[in-house]
């Protein structure tokens, strides 16, 4: 078992899914706070 989570291969495949994760976490983060609801100081002027 712990030679098969050596492999270069599966590194590859368990870090691209690792950071397609948390990619996919900050984008619906994101897109759930809204771009347009966002309170910026200058917008009252």
């Amino acid at each position: 078992m712990a030679k098969f989570f050596h492999h270069p291969v599966t590194l590859f495949i368990l870090r691209t899914l690792l950071y397609t994760a948390i990619i996919l976490a900050l984008v619906y983060l994101y897109s759930y706070r809204g771009v347009t609801n966002s309170h910026f100081i200058y917008n009252e002027f």
